[in-house]
């Protein structure tokens, strides 16, 4: 995962920014790092949470919108 390569984390979808925290953590979990590039890993894990949180929290409000109900609602009665 070179720098240069790397999409902008505000440009990608939640599913592009998802794939790609779920191949940080596992080259984090698997491979030796230096400090520096392990703390490097973890700053873009930290922006793509973000932005996979942004996202859903926009695609809730949509669904609220759509059907009118809060969707704590939608949550008791399940």
């Amino acid at each position: 995962m070179s720098k240069s390569t790397l999409k902008p984390v505000e440009e990608l979808t939640y599913e592009q920014a998802l794939a790609e925290l779920e191949a940080l953590v596992s080259v984090l979990e698997e491979e030796q790092k230096s400090l520096e590039e392990a703390i490097t890993l973890f700053e873009r894990g930290q922006a793509l949470t973000r932005h996979c949180a942004i996202l859903l929290e926009k695609a809730q409000l949509r669904v609220q919108q759509l059907s009118g109900q809060d969707v704590q609602d939608l949550e008791m009665e399940e």
